[in-house]
């Protein structure tokens, strides 16, 4: 008794979109961060994250971590790579990550279309 089996390829797979993108102005300010800091600092990234606080209920959050985590989302560009908390990664989803320098503040900001309020101040935002 024989059978047959049949081969079929498989559709071409679409490169996906990153979750996040960084402006030239995040990734000079990163590449930066990373040139000015200590011999040992200079093997961790970034990650980020949210944590619920504020007025508005999620803040975002900034870590140097030393190796990601198991399902932490690897984002590379330009050189640069930063690592998104699983927990945080679908409130991430289209954020672009901008780097502002003004006379007051110089701070990463990012751009999140899937904030739907945030507090007065610009720390916190509900999703």
């Amino acid at each position: 008794m024989s059978s047959r089996v049949m081969v079929r390829m498989a559709p071409a797979l679409k490169g996906r979109r990153s979750p996040l993108t960084l402006t030239q102005a995040a990734v000079k300010r990163l590449k930066e961060l990373r040139e000015n800091s200590s011999t040992e600092d200079k093997n961790k990234t970034l990650k980020i994250g949210i944590q619920g606080k504020g007025c508005s209920g999620n803040a975002y959050t900034l870590s140097w971590v030393e190796a990601p985590k198991k399902f932490d989302e690897k984002v590379t560009q330009d050189g640069v790579t930063v690592l998104i908390d699983s927990k945080a990664l679908l409130t991430l989803i289209g954020t672009e990550m901008d780097w502002f320098e003004g006379k007051l503040a110089s701070q990463f900001v990012f751009n999140n279309p899937n904030i739907k309020g945030a507090c007065g101040c610009g720390e916190s935002f509900l999703v």
